[in-house]
């Protein structure tokens, strides 16, 4: 599994999150909500230091990542993270 940021996604998280160098985002599996990957769990996202990653990159010093247990959400899948212009937001998909 990876996880890849887009530029305009890196700017993103920058702005709203008010991350910098050192900081790190994790992309976790929650309960509930509306989202692309598994039935009846939605991507949660947070400024929180790993405790045991299962893929991360790193852009800008920022370090974007999962752990280990939340992997099965991506069912070995690639995570994708855009900007969508339209709705001014990031977006969270399959790499193709």
């Amino acid at each position: 599994m990876q996880v890849i940021i887009s530029e305009q996604a890196l700017e993103w998280f920058k702005n709203e999150l008010e991350v910098t160098s050192g900081d790190h985002i994790q992309f976790f599996a929650r309960y509930g909500g509306c989202g692309n990957f598994q039935s009846g769990f939605s991507l949660g996202v947070t400024v929180k230091a790993p405790e045991e990653e299962a893929a991360s990159v790193e852009k800008d010093g920022i370090i974007f990542y999962v752990e280990k247990k939340d992997e099965w959400y991506f069912d070995g899948k690639d995570l994708k993270v855009t900007y969508d212009e339209e709705k001014q937001e990031v977006s969270y998909n399959y790499a193709d």
